[in-house]
């Protein structure tokens, strides 16, 4: 089955979370794991990552906390999707690394090329901006 893992879900909704507040905002870890359901045990390491690929800073101290490097508007879904699972493919054959008795004769490889090419446009063309916009929309209340 073909899925994102746990942990890029929790990213994502760390990313989201901040990306929903006005920009400038720091949220502490805590109140972004109790708000979007992230385990305590997950939430350092998916902070660390984040924040040395640079999709967040982290402040120390009382005051302290996370906050967007940049506006969500110039983070992607597949910024965090590639940091937290790496490069996307869809099928072994797409790596080259190995050899394909159907290489030259393949009905198969083409469609798998369209179809992770779509996806990944869909994941670099969808920014946390408009993920925010339209979770705020959607939000009950």
């Amino acid at each position: 089955m073909f899925r994102v893992n746990r942990q890029t879900d929790y990213a994502i909704r760390v990313i989201l979370m901040l990306a929903q507040q006005p920009e400038g905002t720091r949220l502490s870890s805590s109140e972004i794991g109790k708000e979007m359901l992230i385990p305590s045990a997950f939430l350092p390491r998916i902070v660390a990552q984040l924040a040395q690929a640079n999709l967040v800073v982290t402040f120390p101290g009382r005051d302290g906390g996370l906050q967007l490097p940049r506006p969500a508007a110039q983070i992607t879904l597949k910024d965090v999707v590639e940091l937290m699972e790496g490069p996307m493919l869809l099928s072994e054959c797409m790596t080259g690394d190995e050899a394909c008795p159907f290489e030259g004769d393949c009905r198969v490889r083409c469609r798998w090329i369209k179809l992770q090419h779509k996806i990944l446009q869909e994941l670099s063309s969808t920014t946390f901006a408009d993920l925010a916009r339209e979770s705020l929309a959607t939000s009950p209340g």
